[in-house]
């Protein structure tokens, strides 16, 4: 602490040697950013406005080509890390997954000032590349764990100036463009782009808060405060602007389809030099990406802060809060999916027994498909016959499994159900080839007040195991999942993005971190995710396994520290539950 604090202090000889000259603008209003752990504000060193929309032009990455950069160098910093023997041996600039470059040599003959992306050249700066952090000599009393702390705060600010870059590139070059205006109806107008204008201004004041922060001291004290407070006060619009995604790709589809010269003027403002070859689909889902990043870097820089101290505690609150927009984000998009979904299962249903209720505003479907029924008593196993098994149709929902044969129409008429806590499967050891990927699936209380077994056959191995954790999530699998808090558990990062195409499935992106809880001999695996604990199926040639226990070992302490908040929540729950 002491060699921070001498740091501290020469960063701010250092800032009153170079503010000289500096343009000034309006400070922001003192309880807005206080220092960190002091409850004060220390003095800012002013930007005008003009100054500051000069630096907003000369970023030079759009916020999807700094994603895209920012996740393949995390996968190539693990691969790198992975083949070591002693992951600790690599450098700090390896440690550190960041968007960093060094810059050109050509250097801004302007007094000194943090202009945070000065180039226009498609790079960032590393925080310590900076020649007022060079300059400044506490690059010599910063202990490395420091550096990477600064570095990880230094991406978090980047960054959002990256992202607003190209939200002003969304509204100016696509929503303001006159052509458009004149083809869309107001109400289209506003199903496309949603409230993207509040999105936007909230990034700009969260930018430049962010943005005065960095300009107080070179040696950053914390964002994560700042984060906590804006996520609070104002990132609400997230939630809105996501939730209307579901209606924002349909009305996309749709006017692409039906008008021909929305289409074309898409098409040609896509060509734009400015858009970098980037589609007007990958600005619309902007805000989304940016809220689900955003947590990401603040885990990043919580397993970078001491622990204990007040820096873990705000990064601890911010990341609490961003994980709570996030997961109304989901729960938002999921809402209307779901509700459409439960309405067009509901009308292809008949019952051939007492009706159940389909529709519930707590309902939703997890996984539904073809199955083969075996016929007859156990004892005609051994027959040889295509009429051995039979085709039904299973709809599992959260609570409720609904067992079906399928009838002209396009209908289901249902024969029998049964809650899903009611479920229990069983593996069947192989017994050859007609046999292979049968199980048992037993009803404890079905349609009719009784226990009911079904021999099951699925058309592969990994869409048995599929269905067999999908009717009983309880049931042991054969990796354990980390919440037990093993020591070590095999685990698999993705280096291709996946679209889940079924319920059960989880959608990857680049750099996810998963432990693997069961995988299959034909390709798939089922993960859990680290970051958010999220489970499914996906095919395991979207990842490369960790091989390294060292690493292994650290991403789950990492994972335990980001989420203990979290597990202290759910024990304090569970004993209020208790009493």
């Amino acid at each position: 602490m002491e060699l921070l604090a001498a740091a501290l202090s020469a960063a701010c000889a250092f800032d009153q040697e170079g503010s000289a000259g500096q343009l000034t603008r309006e400070p922001l209003a003192a309880e807005e950013t206080p220092a960190a752990g002091t409850g004060q504000a220390p003095p800012a060193h002013p930007m005008t406005a003009d100054s500051w929309r000069n630096l907003i032009e000369q970023i030079g990455l759009l916020y999807q080509e700094y994603r895209d950069k920012s996740t393949r160098e995390e996968i190539e910093t693990r691969r790198l890390q992975d083949s070591q023997t002693d992951p600790e041996a690599t450098s700090p600039s390896e440690e550190t997954p960041s968007e960093a470059e060094p810059t050109s040599t050509a250097e801004n003959k302007a007094p000194p000032q943090i202009n945070l992306l000065r180039n226009s050249n498609s790079r960032f700066n590393l925080w310590q590349d900076l020649p007022e952090v060079q300059n400044s000599g506490v690059l010599s009393i910063l202990q490395p764990d420091e550096i990477k702390l600064q570095e990880a705060m230094f991406e978090l600010v980047t960054s959002e100036a990256s992202y607003y870059k190209s939200l002003k590139l969304l509204v100016s070059h696509f929503m303001e463009n006159e052509q458009l205006k004149k083809i869309l109806h107001q109400s289209e107008a506003h199903i496309l782009f949603s409230n993207v204008l509040d999105v936007m201004a909230v990034s700009e004041r969260f930018l430049l808060d962010l943005e005065q922060r960095v300009e107080e001291n070179i040696v950053i004290s914390d964002v994560c405060d700042i984060v906590y407070q804006h996520t609070v006060n104002h990132f609400s619009v997230y939630i809105t602007y996501v939730s209307n995604q579901t209606y924002q790709e349909r009305a996309y589809k749709q006017l692409l389809q039906d008008k021909p010269a929305f289409r074309d003027v898409i098409s040609q403002l896509e060509r734009d030099p400015k858009c970098k070859g980037l589609s007007f689909s990958s600005f619309l889902i902007l805000p989304f990406q940016r809220i689900t990043r955003l947590k990401l870097l603040v885990q990043n820089i919580l397993k970078k802060v001491e622990e204990k101290s007040d820096r873990e505690s705000t990064a601890l609150d911010a990341h609490k809060e961003l994980e709570t927009v996030v997961k109304a984000c989901n729960e938002g998009v999921r809402k209307m999916s779901r509700t459409e979904q439960m309405i067009s299962i509901q009308k292809k249903l008949e019952f051939k027994i007492k009706s159940v209720p389909i529709i519930s505003h707590s309902r939703w479907l997890l996984k539904q498909g073809e199955l083969q029924q075996m016929n007859g008593p156990k004892t005609s196993r051994t027959l040889r016959t295509k009429k051995l098994f039979r085709e039904i149709y299973l709809f599992l929902f959260n609570d409720l499994l609904v067992i079906c044969r399928q009838i002209p129409g396009d209908k289901y008429q249902v024969f029998d159900s049964a809650p899903r806590g009611l479920l229990r499967v069983e593996e069947l050891e192989d017994q050859g080839q007609s046999l292979a990927n049968v199980f048992i699936l037993r009803l404890l209380e079905n349609a009719d007040d009784r226990e009911a077994s079904y021999m099951l056959k699925a058309s592969s191995q990994s869409e048995m195991k599929r269905w067999m954790i999908s009717l009983a999530p309880n049931r042991r699998t054969k990796f354990v999942s980390f919440t037990s808090r093993l020591v070590d558990c095999p685990q698999i990062q993705c280096v291709h993005p996946y679209v889940a195409q079924q319920p059960d499935e989880l959608s990857l992106e680049l750099a996810d971190v998963l432990n693997i809880l069961d995988k299959t001999d034909d390709g798939w695996i089922f993960g859990e995710r680290l970051h958010d604990q999220e489970r499914g199926w996906f095919p395991s040639s979207m990842g490369e396994e960790i091989l390294n226990p060292k690493i292994r070992a650290q991403n789950l302490k990492e994972c335990f520290r980001v989420h203990k908040s979290d597990d202290s929540q759910r024990r304090k729950l569970g004993s209020r539950n208790r009493q």
